[in-house]
């Protein structure tokens, strides 16, 4: 047999290697989640140490890049059962978890009601798993008629930033908000299980406003902006109470859609 011949056979037993290859566009939604996890980890490290405000600004911080990587996902045209499993992961640590223990931490490390503490962050943490498990299944059904612009229950950020009112609150001035322990525990499920009701509560996704009316929502977003530079946890507490205001308009206006829409 000719040396030719031999290297011949010899690379045709050789392993077939195939290079795959992405574009860097393909992980920059992942990354973003990676950043959020990030986020919601260290929010859990500053609750344990009592810095109870840096844990709020980093769970605020996982609550943005939420929103953002699945609008970029959506831009870069790079979607994938991937970032969406990831994506999932992310919102019950971030927003089930990360929460629950912060709240743990501020009220309940050194209360009589330890108990009835972990209890409720352990209905938050579970009403949440149990949210984002029925919004992906949801995600393969066919849509029901004029539900689109709803969600079904609170969804997980609004979640997280319902359950943290009390430390909201505790951080403006109620410095004995911790004496009611009991009642912040009651409270906290109540919330949790707003997030496996049926009540629906709007979507931001796919509501529409006026052109005429862009220039005001221009100017209401920069004060937006301005109040949560300067007074940050006030403005967290408006934006809860104007969210839970919204529940029974929201709940009356999909039921009248529905029966216009049978």
């Amino acid at each position: 047999m000719s040396v030719k011949q031999d290297k011949k056979n010899k690379a045709s037993l050789a392993p077939v290697t195939t290079e795959r290859r992405i574009k860097i566009r393909h992980i920059v939604p992942s990354l973003v989640t990676v950043f959020a996890i990030c986020a919601g980890l260290t929010s859990l490290r500053m609750s344990i140490e009592g810095n109870i405000s840096a844990a709020l600004y980093l769970i605020m911080l996982a609550v943005f890049l939420d929103a953002a990587d699945g609008k970029i996902a959506r831009y870069l045209d790079t979607a994938s059962p991937f970032g969406a499993e990831l994506d999932t992961l992310a919102d019950f640590f971030n927003f089930g978890i990360a929460p629950g223990l912060l709240i743990y931490n501020a009220f309940y490390h050194a209360s009589d009601y330890q108990n009835l503490g972990w209890l409720s962050c352990l209905v938050l943490a579970i009403c949440c798993a149990l949210r984002l498990a029925r919004f992906n299944v949801g995600l393969s059904l066919p849509p029901v008629v004029g539900q689109k612009d709803y969600f079904v229950g609170v969804p997980a950020p609004a979640l997280a930033s319902l359950a943290l009112m009390p430390v909201f609150i505790s951080l403006v001035g109620w410095r004995d908000l911790g004496e009611h322990s009991h009642v912040i525990a009651i409270y906290v499920i109540a919330i949790a299980l707003l997030a496996v009701s049926t009540v629906p509560t709007f979507s931001i996704k796919h509501a529409s406003v006026n052109r005429n009316l862009l220039p005001m929502i221009a100017i209401g977003s920069a004060i937006l902006v301005i109040c949560l530079m300067v007074y940050p946890w006030h403005t967290f507490i408006f934006a809860n109470l104007m969210y839970l205001g919204s529940l029974p308009v929201s709940y009356m206006r999909e039921r009248k859609s529905r029966t216009a829409n049978p």
